[in-house]
C-alpha cells in the first residue's frame, strides 16, 4: 500500500518510518502512560517515489521540518489516539507533497507604460519645484 499524494505521486510505505513518543501537554495520566505521538521520517532526498524537482521543491518547502540529510520529519500529537496521529501526519506529508507537485509560474518581465512614465516625470518636476521654492536663498 501507498500513501497517494496527487493522481501522479504515490509514496510507497517502505519509504516512511513511524517512532511513536509521549506526547507533551495536558492529557492526564494517559500523557505519562501512553505513546500516542507520532514522528513520521521521510528522506526526501533519497526517494524513488518523487521526481528531482518535486523533491527540490518539497525540501525548500518543508522549512524547520528537514534535517541536515535530506529527511522530513512531521510530528503530529493533536490527538489523543495513536491511530488519529498516524493518520494526520500522513495527511500532512501528502498535503506537503502535493503542494510541491505544482511548478511554480514563471514571472513575465512587463514594462511601465508611456503614461506612467510620463506621470512619474510629471510628479517628480512638480515635487522639485516645490522644493526649489522652499528655500529662501540668502544664508
Amino acid at each position: 500500500m501507498a500513501l497517494q499524494c496527487t493522481p501522479h505521486i504515490a509514496i510507497d510505505e517502505a519509504e516512511l518510518e513511524e517512532t511513536f513518543v509521549r506526547a507533551s501537554g495536558p492529557g492526564g495520566q494517559n500523557v505519562n502512560k501512553l505513546s500516542t505521538a507520532v514522528q513520521l521520517r521521510f528522506d526526501a532526498r533519497r526517494s524513488a517515489s518523487l521526481p528531482d524537482a518535486v523533491a527540490v521543491r518539497l525540501m525548500r518547502l518543508a522549512g524547520r521540518r528537514l534535517t541536515v540529510d535530506g529527511v522530513i520529519v512531521i510530528s503530529a500529537q493533536r490527538f489523543r489516539t495513536q491511530d488519529r496521529n498516524r493518520a494526520d501526519a500522513r495527511e500532512r506529508l501528502a498535503e506537503l507533497v502535493a503542494e510541491a507537485a505544482v511548478p511554480p509560474t514563471p514571472r513575465r518581465a512587463t514594462r511601465p507604460t508611456l503614461a506612467s512614465k510620463k506621470r512619474r516625470l510629471d510628479d517628480k518636476s512638480k515635487r522639485s519645484a516645490t522644493k526649489r521654492l522652499r528655500g529662501s536663498g540668502v544664508d
